[in-house]
């Protein structure tokens, strides 16, 4: 089964555009947050579940071993990059928001593994001061491009694609799906971009019971 990649749009934007892109994704989140979503009713369910071997590193230059870290928490992962106009700056603030109104309890059991798509112009200081922007426990992994596509195969998403723009600059066509790993380290759900932060903070909870007996 293969993710279709999903075309992003728009011109490249600044850092200091990500707070307020924060901001605006956090209000859109909590506005909705008296629509009640079923538990892992927005997921689509994979089938076969997902089992990478991927090794790639993260944002202090140490190796991090997915299959290894996944296992014992709930892992929401995305390949995106940190250029990226719309999608990926969404889906960080609504994932974040979300978690931030959760208890502890479930909150901590859950990790954000981002994956860039970019790894020429994102660098892991780069990397890192724009997940801080969400929340600064948020994971960033970089690597070859090599790397990160052969990552990518493991979980049936396609490569992204560069696309040029007039001023010799480019955006990143990717998957803009969040795939859910289970404690068990297993890739088991896609959640689409559009996923609100209501739909992420009913969806999280039950990720985390997910299994328990």
């Amino acid at each position: 089964m293969s993710i279709p990649i999903t075309q992003v749009s728009g011109t490249p934007r600044s850092l200091r555009l990500w707070s307020f892109l924060t901001a605006a994704a956090v209000a859109v989140g909590a506005a909705a947050c008296q629509d009640r979503v079923q538990p892992v009713e927005l997921g689509a369910k994979l089938h076969n579940p997902l089992y990478p071997q991927f090794q790639l590193t993260d944002t202090e230059g140490r190796t991090f071993d997915f299959a290894a870290e996944s296992k014992g928490s709930v892992t929401l992962l995305f390949f995106g990059y940190t250029r990226c106009p719309d999608a990926c700056p969404v889906h960080m603030a609504n994932i974040a928001g979300a978690l931030k109104k959760l208890p502890h309890r479930i909150a901590s059991q859950v990790q954000v593994v981002f994956v860039t798509t970019d790894p020429d112009r994102d660098t892991p200081e780069r990397i890192r001061e724009w997940l801080d922007h969400f929340d600064t426990k948020f994971i960033g992994l970089t690597g070859t491009e090599e790397e990160i596509a052969a990552a990518g195969r493991q979980v049936k998403i396609a490569p992204a694609v560069k696309e040029p723009l007039e001023n010799g600059d480019y955006l990143m066509g990717h998957s803009a799906r969040v795939i859910a790993f289970t404690a068990d380290g297993a890739g088991r759900y896609l959640y689409p971009f559009g996923t609100r932060q209501a739909d992420w903070a009913a969806e999280i909870p039950a990720l985390v019971s997910w299994g328990a007996e």
